[in-house]
């Protein structure tokens, strides 16, 4: 089976626009957690039990957002959430936000997280039980778009 992203539709709400109607960065944010908690919940392992199960924390090391597209109060979004790389102590995140009315690219972010002991918040090696139940979600950018619809070129992949 061919690896594809985990998707999940959202609406822009009023907690996520400013006063001219359009979304807030930040919102953004929201929209990519949501992402992220519901494609660790379809590998097998919700958030929840990540931490108790495997004795680590995953705190955010990075995290930037490209904006390409205006979205406002009460259009459609689809949330791509996909990983790009696993690292020895590190997960890669791609989130795709797809404007569903335009069939463009709304937003594109990425976060790295670094896995952690609970106890010492120190590096350690990303448990191999855990990337496993990831690895089905792990792929490269133009295969998580091409899904999407978004093909290389095109005005929605590039974000113009």
């Amino acid at each position: 089976m061919k690896p594809k992203p985990f998707v999940v539709d959202e609406r822009v709400r009023w907690s996520d626009v400013d006063y001219a109607g359009i979304i807030f960065y930040g919102a953004y944010f929201r929209f990519f957690e949501l992402g992220e908690m519901e494609l660790f919940r379809a590998a097998g392992v919700p958030y929840s039990d990540v931490f108790e199960r495997f004795d680590i924390w995953l705190p955010r090391v990075h995290l930037d957002c490209d904006f390409m597209y205006p979205a406002r109060l009460d259009d459609s979004l689809r949330v791509a959430a996909y990983f790009t790389r696993f690292g020895t102590s590190s997960i890669s995140i791609n989130f795709d936000v797809l404007h569903l009315g335009a069939g463009r690219l709304a937003a594109a972010g990425h976060v790295v997280l670094v896995c952690t002991g609970r106890e010492e918040l120190k590096p350690r090696p990303l448990p191999g039980e855990l990337r496993e139940m990831l690895a089905r979600f792990e792929m490269s950018e133009s295969v998580a778009r091409s899904h999407l619809g978004l093909l290389e070129g095109s005005p929605g992949a590039q974000g113009q």
